[in-house]
């Protein structure tokens, strides 16, 4: 059995290479001894297409296989570095491979989520500036029509909010496909194209889908931020009613 720390010398890596050829993937493009004694692994760029990698057995590997340290310490020494250098390989594959996977499901999926998010902020801003126009004299002289028109601006906020969540539910979903990859949330979505995504509004996948949300939840997705939005909206427009006898 190895030690924690161990090392490799330039003979014994020439070796060990020499029978892992065989089970070396193909889109291995380096693998050698790094300038502190390290193993330095570099592989061809992953799509994230591709089946995730896998290492192979080497059980029935005549030069590979297990041999008992009683039997013979240095060959026994030897293949159990070489199983080390084979795990590495394959464990940083895995995690180049994770990362390029989770990119490409989020480029699948992101589409047309920017102009969504746009479509959103324009309606959010103008619900904001027709429920503002409501507090101002001018307001007072077409109070109905006013009215009337933070109603319309509610369901377009509404209904661009929904459109905008039906993509953050799919990204948010795909954040927790990933959840194994070395990449962030932010760094996957910018290393897709999306680095605009940090000022988008994405919840937690749990929270998508929900008839009820706690008042005490602080990141809902955004079709229940609006939905708190217009109830305080039209409550505040209520007790205006209520106190003032405007009908």
């Amino acid at each position: 059995m190895l030690p924690e720390h161990y090392t490799i010398t330039p003979d014994e890596m020439t070796e060990i290479l020499d029978r892992l050829k065989p089970h070396l993937p193909p889109y291995l493009k380096e693998i050698g001894r790094g300038p502190y004694g390290g193993l330095v692994v570099e592989f061809e760029p992953f799509t994230g297409r591709e089946a995730e990698p896998v290492r192979p057995s080497t059980r029935y590997d005549d030069r590979l296989r297990y041999v008992p340290e009683a039997d013979d310490e240095a060959e026994h020494l030897l293949r159990e570095k070489a199983a080390r250098v084979l795990d590495r390989l394959f464990e940083q594959a895995g995690e180049n491979w994770r990362d390029a996977a989770y990119v490409a499901d989020l480029r699948r999926i992101v589409q047309d989520a920017p102009a969504r998010w746009a479509a959103y902020r324009r309606e959010a801003e103008a619900l904001d500036t027709a429920y503002a126009y409501l507090r101002t004299p001018k307001a007072a002289a077409e109070w109905p029509s006013a009215v009337s028109r933070l109603i319309d601006a509610q369901s377009r906020a509404g209904a661009a909010a929904a459109a905008f969540d039906e993509r953050g539910q799919q990204i948010a979903d795909a954040h927790d496909r990933h959840v194994y990859a070395d990449l962030g949330r932010q760094a996957a979505l910018t290393a897709a194209g999306y680095p605009e995504a940090a000022e988008w509004h994405i919840a937690d996948a749990s929270s998508y889908g929900r008839r009820q949300y706690m008042d005490w939840e602080t990141h809902p997705p955004l079709t229940e931020q609006i939905r708190r939005q217009v109830e305080q909206q039209d409550t505040h427009l209520a007790k205006v009613r209520r106190l003032t006898g405007t009908n």
